[in-house]
């Protein structure tokens, strides 16, 4: 299994997107797409996301 990292190339912020959808092998454009439409509802995805910047490394 593979493990959460935040890549190198294909960032847009942080790469957090972009990390998970390597993860799960999904394109980044879609899991960006669904925190965009996450953030139209009320919960913590901004602290989430800050929080997985922090805590998830860089790619080596």
């Amino acid at each position: 299994m593979a493990q959460l990292l935040r890549p190198r190339s294909g960032r847009v912020i942080a790469g957090v997107c972009a990390g998970i959808a390597q993860r799960f092998g999904m394109r980044p454009g879609v899991v960006r797409l669904i925190f965009i439409l996450s953030c139209l509802l009320p919960g913590p995805q901004f602290l989430l996301y800050i929080a997985l910047w922090i805590f998830v490394p860089n790619e080596n």
